[in-house]
């Protein structure tokens, strides 16, 4: 039971910091305010108008008393009643109309109909309170005529409740205004280190974080400055030690080939001249996954102008372009050209035609590209993400090189929020499909 119960809270309760910190502050004061009211009204101002109400039948008992004992001294008794009571008495020669304009739900009415009752009893008296704007009228069925009464409604009814109403809300919502705009000065700290951690996990630098707000937000803010500039720094130094060790192996492998040129014998050259181009190759593919976050600036990217200046570059009628809805991507340029680039070369290579469609969905770039090539087996779909896997069998992203080409894809898109999903494609072939948030 209190399970359910709590998945009902969390279902219907807002999910943000500021909206629950809000919740904890306002309900208390809101239910203290309606405990007040609801205690006021029911102990002070009901039984005050209860009071009121009673004292005004009395005085209309005792003039229905002198009516009917000294129907002679009526006219004195009118004018006294006016200038003391402020009640204008009226007698006519009617019926006592019925009772249709009650409403059952006021207050007023109540303690109107309760004692105009229990002293004249049912079928015997009639009454309006919302006919005029500031009076009440009775009428009191005599013996021969109809008594009419008119008198203010601040008799019955005591006009400080509204501004007592006025007292409580007001308050209420000054109160609600402050803590909004603490909470809001309190959770922005808060806000401000989650929207940095995500643009450092999307792989953006973030270079100018400045702590603030409470002293546990400003610790955590300071640690994850630390962190993040720890990481750039492994990053770089990966980065730059792959470089180093890139340019140092160059100039021997140079060496050689001037040396194999110089050989008579062709045949051992040639050879020994393709084992140096793989190396070469393979140093190259090691610095492509290194510079995968390399430093780079997130720039807003159209996404059409982006694909079509992209497959301009392969000079290939055999890749097809579908566009989408313009779409403006906020993302690191030449880490994207990196990784579509791969994947499109992938299915020229394996394919005889390759498909390129974009689309989008509420707040994802979608990227779909197929190809007819040989595909790849279900069960490796997982693997060919591997650093330095290789596929022995079908096909491989890049057959010359050291299993590092989906690695890169993949860690490209991940760092900027994506996602990417390998299937068998509409042409038999792989189905590549690549969203990105925007």
């Amino acid at each position: 039971m209190f399970s359910g119960l709590s998945r009902f809270l969390k279902f219907i309760l807002p999910k943000g910091l500021f909206y629950r910190s809000l919740i904890i502050v306002a309900t208390p004061i809101i239910i203290l305010q309606l405990i007040i009211t609801v205690v006021f009204f029911d102990s002070i101002w009901i039984k005050a108008n209860k009071g009121m109400t009673r004292s005004l039948v009395g005085e209309i008992k005792a003039f229905m008393d002198i009516y009917n004992y000294y129907p002679d001294q009526i006219k004195f008794f009118s004018e006294n009643y006016k200038k003391n009571f402020e009640l204008d008495i009226f007698i006519k020669n009617q019926k006592l109309p019925k009772i249709n304009s009650e409403r059952k739900f006021s207050p007023m009415d109540r303690s109107l109909r309760r004692e105009l009752k229990s002293v004249f009893g049912n079928n015997m008296y009639w009454f309006n309170t919302t006919r005029f704007k500031e009076k009440v009228i009775i009428k009191i069925k005599s013996k021969e005529n109809l008594i009419e009464f008119n008198f203010p409604k601040e008799k019955i009814a005591t006009s400080s409740v509204r501004i007592f109403l006025l007292w409580m809300i007001l308050p209420s919502i000054f109160l609600i205004f402050i803590a909004i705009i603490f909470l809001k000065n309190q959770t922005r700290p808060i806000v401000n280190l989650a929207r940095a951690a995500e643009r450092f996990g999307k792989g953006d630098y973030v270079n100018e974080f400045r702590a603030s707000g409470a002293s546990e937000i400003r610790k955590a803010s300071y640690e994850f400055d630390r962190m993040a500039k720890r990481i750039n720094r492994h990053l770089n130094q990966r980065s730059e030690m792959l470089s180093g060790i890139s340019h140092d192996l160059r100039t021997p492998l140079t060496r050689l080939k001037l040396q194999l040129a110089l050989l008579n014998q062709k045949e051992i050259s040639s050879k020994m001249t393709r084992d140096i181009d793989e190396m070469e190759n393979m140093l190259k593919n090691y610095l492509e996954f290194a510079k995968s976050q390399t430093q780079e600036e997130s720039k807003p990217i159209n996404i059409n102008n982006f694909f079509q200046d992209l497959i301009k570059n392969f000079n290939n009628k055999k890749i097809k372009l579908k566009m989408g809805p313009e779409i403006i991507l906020i993302a690191r340029k030449n880490s994207l050209k990196r990784c579509f680039n791969n994947l499109i070369q992938n299915g020229i290579s394996y394919g005889e035609n390759v498909y390129v469609e974009l689309s989008k969905s509420s707040s994802r770039l979608i990227v779909t590209i197929e190809d007819d090539g040989p595909g790849i087996p279900s069960e490796e779909y997982k693997n060919v993400f591997k650093p330095f896997y290789r596929l022995d069998k079908s096909r491989s992203l890049n057959t010359s090189g050291v299993g590092l080409g989906l690695s890169i894809v993949e860690d490209i898109i991940n760092s900027h929020g994506g996602n990417i999903q390998l299937s068998k494609s509409n042409y038999k072939g792989l189905q590549i499909k690549v969203t990105l948030p925007f």
